[in-house]
């Protein structure tokens, strides 16, 4: 008796957890309905739209040249944009070479960034990814921080190792000093990396410390008005996309304005 008695409660005990459970699972969400709630809350991709060629990348087509700049470049920076740069606020930085940069639509201030980097590569290295150069004027031969040898502008943007500690970039000195100077496996020289930090760059001077895109405190030498690069970098903006309803002032660059690399270093950066 006591046996049959033991028997009938565990089985009681049984019965009420399958009982729970199975309200438990009638109540709580179909696996249907949580992957499409996870799906809901994340953001969908950006919509994508390929920038123009700048004057230096038509001149390079024509000639044949390889090391030029490539569509999927255009991507990685569209993709990678803060909604910072994307807000209407930043027209005002942009007017010059985007009227309406502050009413287009999203894809559109995307392709406009990604036509600025394809324009800024352009007067910075030529679009040539692994350029890279160490200048002699006294403002910029100073010693980089990170490598501790005499600093060198590389890559599409013309970039340093000191970049990585101040704008949170992935350029790995300790894996770059086994390398040749020119070697694509460099990580400072990897367009997504060079790329991603000028988006970092960019930011930190528009919207962290508040200060113009062209001005003589920019990052970029191009960037600063007076200065030999900016002219170049002007050039090089005269096929902004449509949508920003700018007057082309060119599309052509004479052969002996295409840009080698520019002073894009100096010791105040």
């Amino acid at each position: 008796m006591e046996t049959r008695k033991i028997f009938r409660i565990a089985t009681c005990i049984v019965a009420a957890s399958l009982a729970v459970g199975l309200v438990a699972f009638r109540n709580g969400p179909r696996p249907s309905e949580a992957s499409a709630a996870t799906m809901a809350s994340v953001p969908p991709a950006p919509i994508l739209k390929p920038a123009p060629s700048t004057p230096i990348a038509e001149q390079k087509a024509a000639l044949g040249d390889d090391e030029t700049w490539q569509p999927e470049w255009d991507a990685t920076i569209e993709k990678a944009l803060p909604s910072s740069l994307l807000e209407p606020k930043v027209a005002s930085d942009v007017k010059q070479f985007c009227p309406r940069f502050g009413t287009m639509k999203e894809v559109d201030r995307r392709q406009f960034w990604a036509y600025f980097f394809q324009a800024l590569s352009g007067a910075e290295a030529g679009l040539k990814a692994t350029s890279n150069v160490q200048h002699t004027e006294p403002q910029v031969a100073v010693v980089d921080g990170v490598s501790h040898r005499m600093v060198r502008s590389e890559g599409l943007l013309q970039l340093t190792y000191e970049d990585a500690k101040r704008y949170g970039c992935d350029f790995d000195w300790n894996s770059d000093k086994r390398l040749r100077e020119h070697d694509p496996d460099k990580t400072i020289l990897q367009p997504e990396n060079n790329l991603l930090c000028g988006v970092n760059i960019l930011e930190n001077q528009l919207v962290m410390q508040h200060r113009p895109l062209i001005t003589k405190s920019s990052y970029w030498s191009t960037l600063r008005p007076n200065w030999p690069g900016y002219r170049v970098f002007l050039q090089q903006m005269a096929n902004a996309p449509t949508a920003c309803g700018r007057r082309s002032a060119s599309k052509s660059v004479e052969k002996s304005a295409l840009p080698q690399t520019s002073t894009a270093v100096s010791a105040s950066r």
